[in-house]
């Protein structure tokens, strides 16, 4: 096998910062060599940083770029089309979530990459979140006991850093799917999968304080499990200062954790020893997650490691937007997985 994973940018902006910060860090075995981007500036900054070929078209690229493999870095409805012919010129494909904005999208990808035989992998990166693997770690040595319940929070002021275009598409429910759920919150939906198994239904309401975009803005949820815990989701995004709240609470029967808000993150543990809570990990936060995502994606390419998580695991997060969107439209508890 190679030594050396040859990537290409699809889509050169915010998102596509934080993957190559992450190759820089930790993934020395990944060479970008192709930025693609409609924006010419925008693919030659990034050009400029990593010697890739700079491309303006997608088509152009996979016919005369040298990559191995294509990082899609696009707004939600350009993901199915662009996976496709990915495929169908035989390149391994890390797709930013969501997979695609329906899960008959989500089909007909699945069933590409399974034609292509090449790796496929949904960049969820609070899979590999610090904060998140160590809560894990956590409830795996049996430290917090039986869990009894947890709570996500994604709740932060607007900010422009993700609104930068002339018309943002994240305003356009028709290209971002939805709102905030859809898009930001399945990076707290996958953490909660993580520790409490596989969701089985869900009651939601939602709301539209941000008035400029078209899905939700927020989101009020209780999610039901498999196993009968139940945990809370909250979703807000609103142009108000805001005080500070924790993103993740997890109750269990010896004890709770607590994982900070805000993007810097940290983690603490208040059990009977330690009522004023005890420091697990130090801030490490949400930039932190992107190398060992990379990381994951270039070992099952160049080693044939498993990944640790399978692209039908994005299928959760999905199924668990849209039984919101269904349950705030029917206000009756909705199945995920139905």
């Amino acid at each position: 096998m190679p030594d050396t994973l040859r990537l290409a940018l699809l889509g050169c902006g915010a998102i596509a910062r934080y993957h190559l910060n992450g190759i820089k860090e930790r993934v020395p075995r990944v060479k970008v060599t192709a930025a693609i981007d409609t924006d010419r500036a925008k693919a030659e900054a990034y050009a400029a940083e990593t010697g890739a070929q700079v491309f303006t078209s997608y088509d152009e690229a996979l016919e005369m770029g040298q990559f191995d493999a294509v990082d899609i870095l696009l707004p939600h409805d350009l993901h199915e089309p662009c996976a496709l012919k990915a495929f169908a010129a035989g390149k391994h494909v890390l797709l930013e979530k969501p997979m695609a904005p329906t899960l008959e999208g989500c089909a007909r990808i699945l069933e590409a990459s399974k034609k292509a035989g090449t790796v496929f992998m949904v960049a969820e990166n609070a899979q590999y979140w610090p904060e998140v693997v160590k809560a894990q770690e956590v409830i795996q040595s049996g430290d917090l006991g039986e869990i009894i319940t947890a709570r996500a929070a994604f709740v932060c002021e607007f900010d422009e850093y993700w609104f930068k275009e002339k018309k943002p598409w994240r305003y356009e429910k028709s290209r971002a799917g939805g709102g905030i759920t859809i898009d930001g919150g399945s990076h707290w939906i996958r953490p909660l999968r993580m520790w409490m198994g596989e969701l089985d239904e869900v009651v939601a309401v939602i709301g539209h304080p941000l008035a400029q975009m078209e899905g939700e803005s927020l989101v009020r949820a209780i999610f039901r499990f498999q196993s009968g815990a139940v945990a809370g989701f909250d979703a807000m995004m609103v142009a108000t200062p805001m005080g500070p709240e924790p993103w993740w609470r997890i109750t269990g029967t010896k004890g709770e954790l607590v994982l900070d808000g805000a993007f810097g993150g940290g983690i603490r543990l208040y059990d009977r020893e330690h009522r004023q809570g005890r420091t697990l990990m130090e801030p490490q936060g949400y930039a932190k997650s992107f190398g060992p995502e990379l990381e994951d994606f270039a070992r099952a390419v160049l080693d044939g490691k498993p990944l640790a998580a399978g692209p039908e695991s994005a299928l959760g997060e999905l199924r668990a937007a849209l039984a919101i969107y269904r349950s705030a439209s029917s206000r009756q508890w909705e199945k995920v997985w139905g």
